[in-house]
């Protein structure tokens, strides 16, 4: 038994390496856009807001504050219930232009967020949506910069950039070189041709587009799923109309969780849509990293006991995993003009063999709060 683990852990980390250079590959291929056409379609910058009061604001005035034509913009938030000032900060830009639509559902839904989108899409005036949070900030140029690629690439769905900042806690910076390298994995399935994942706080789409996917049709009782789901809708029939906009520019910033318990929260929901995901490579590739780590673990746990046997293949699959990620994140964390952070990926690639067995688990069984709401 000692010996199958052994030659499992061996030729899984090969695998994985594999896969790490692969998607290394894909962030290559990415160019970097120069010399962007002047945007000429109308957007709808779509913003689902739930007791956002001490960051709508700022997040407002950074969409406002855009290089970007007046006249072919327009910001619609939509009030997800909350008890809190949100609504109130909302109205004071009202003259400025900002639209507010606020829930008032008397049902319980799964996926209010989902809704919020859907209903600001059947009214808005943009050709092109563009969904962000309400916590985010974004640079000046951030707009044109996401449709000025947008049009040029003639592209159905876009994903861009997004990064954690302003951290205030190990535990905190820590997250933002995961976050790193859960941004690069998206960017390079786009590269590769094979798109896995994306990120709703920098998405942006054709209006059309939604509507002949059907829109949230099939994945509407996730808490989760507004950005990847939707893009494997449109991956399934358009992949080569999916692209990244590989800039600075385009960088939507946003914060850590603080504490332990959010971030596992936050984790839990993005896990929970992973039993939807109809693209059986995309399946395939996450049960192959999370056995690897569930490899890693259990060969951890018997040479901390003190079996012998499982020693050297624990250590040349770790030391194998930590080498390919680095290989894999340091043009991310130079992207992000972020390489000090380079000196945490090995406590990250420790305490990622734990939580993703843990979070793989957790994500799929069992209710989680989500915004003062249970879901599951």
């Amino acid at each position: 038994m000692i010996q199958i683990l052994n030659y499992l852990l061996i030729i899984f980390a090969c695998v994985y390496a594999i896969l790490v250079l692969w998607m290394r590959r894909g962030w290559l291929m990415l160019q970097t856009p120069r010399n962007l056409p002047i945007p000429t379609k109308t957007v709808s910058v779509i913003i689902a807001a739930r007791n956002e009061e001490l960051n709508i604001r700022r997040t407002i005035e950074s969409i406002l504050g855009q290089n970007f034509p007046i006249e072919l913009l327009e910001l619609i938030i939509i009030d997800d219930h909350s008890d809190d000032n949100t609504s109130t900060i909302v109205r004071e830009y009202a003259e400025k232009g900002v639209k507010l639509i606020q829930l008032n559902e008397n049902g319980r839904l799964n996926s209010y967020k989902k809704l919020a989108i859907s209903r600001a899409i059947d009214c808005c005036k943009g050709e092109i949506i563009i969904t962000t949070d309400a916590d985010c900030r974004m640079g000046p140029n951030w707009l044109c910069t996401v449709m000025g690629t947008f049009e040029r690439e003639d592209a159905y769905l876009q994903s861009s950039p997004v990064i954690y900042s302003e951290e205030r806690s190990f535990f905190e910076r820590l997250q933002t070189l995961e976050f790193l390298y859960l941004i690069g994995l998206g960017a390079a399935g786009i590269g590769n041709r094979k798109p896995t994942t994306c990120n709703g706080a920098n998405l942006a789409y054709r209006k059309d587009i939604f509507k002949q996917m059907g829109g949230f049709k099939g994945i509407d009782e996730l808490a989760s799923g507004d950005d990847e789901l939707l893009l494997h809708k449109v991956a399934e029939r358009y992949p080569e109309r999916i692209t990244f906009c590989k800039s600075a520019e385009a960088v939507v910033y946003t914060d850590a969780k603080p504490n332990l318990k959010s971030f596992i929260s936050q984790r839990r929901r993005w896990a929970s849509k992973s039993t939807k995901y109809k693209n059986k490579g995309v399946i395939a590739l996450g049960i192959s990293i999370w056995f690897f780590n569930l490899l890693l673990l259990i060969a951890s746990i018997l040479g901390l006991l003190g079996v012998k046997l499982v020693g050297l293949a624990a250590i040349f699959a770790l030391l194998l995993k930590m080498l390919v990620e680095s290989f894999f994140i340091q043009p991310m964390t130079s992207f992000a003009k972020r390489n000090e952070l380079l000196m945490y990926l090995p406590i990250l690639s420790l305490a990622h063999i734990v939580y993703l067995v843990y979070i793989g688990i957790l994500g799929n069984v069992g209710k989680y709060d989500w915004k003062g709401r249970q879901v599951k």
